[in-house]
């Protein structure tokens, strides 16, 4: 059986999947969503850090499996999966998707910060931002969970670029609002293949039946 590991971006926790989740298994996948550390109530943690851990997720899974990184996520997804033997393929959802020596703040054109100590700030507007094709009252509760992130997560360059070796796929999200689609068109030339999805930022909470059935024709098409 595939397994889909389902990697979380900023501010969020694995729960955030639990809808995608439950439409994967109705389509026979097993699904895994690690933690990341650079996220949490105090995290100190960096993409090198979440990278490790998802690294190490990996090695405990027998059988192959098809890696996907919703938004800052890509960074480590990135880094991980390329010592990983059993990743088939990677899906950028949303994804920052960087080579080798890059960060978010290099993928924005933007200098290293001079200290990458403490907590970066929550995106603008998150309920327009991540959630704005949610009803009201679900952005709310998204919002609800939402938890601090590093400022070393986004400003740390990844040390390998898994995707030049590992069949790739991008999910362009053509009405986001928090990664620019011009950005996304930009970042999902490097991909093998290119998907795009008509919504927000957070399919997986607006449309995660539709989701399911792309990343399955994703897998399947492979």
């Amino acid at each position: 059986m595939t397994t889909v590991m389902l990697v979380h971006g900023a501010w969020h926790r694995p729960n955030t999947w639990a809808k995608l989740e439950t439409e994967l298994h109705a389509l026979g996948y097993g699904t895994h969503a690690p933690a990341l550390p650079s996220a949490g109530e105090n995290p100190t943690a960096g993409v090198h850090e979440d990278a490790a851990v998802l690294a190490e997720a990996l090695a405990s899974i027998a059988g192959p499996v098809v890696l996907l990184g919703h938004s800052y996520a890509g960074i480590p997804v990135t880094e991980a999966a390329a010592g990983a033997g059993n990743v088939q393929r990677l899906i950028y959802l949303a994804a920052y998707m960087p080579d080798k020596g890059q960060s978010m703040y290099t993928i924005h054109g933007l200098p290293d910060p001079d200290d990458v100590s403490g907590l970066f700030p929550l995106i603008n507007e998150p309920h327009t931002s991540l959630y704005g094709d949610l009803p009201d009252d679900e952005a709310e509760q998204a919002m609800s969970t939402l938890v601090n992130q590093t400022n070393r997560s986004f400003a740390e360059k990844v040390d390998a670029a898994a995707w030049r070796d590992i069949p790739s796929t991008y999910i362009v999200t053509e009405h986001d609002q928090a990664i620019p689609t011009t950005l996304q068109e930009k970042m999902a030339t490097q991909a093998a293949e290119i998907r795009r999805l008509a919504g927000g930022h957070s399919p997986f909470l607006s449309q995660p039946g539709r989701l399911a059935a792309l990343i399955d024709e994703i897998v399947r098409s492979a």
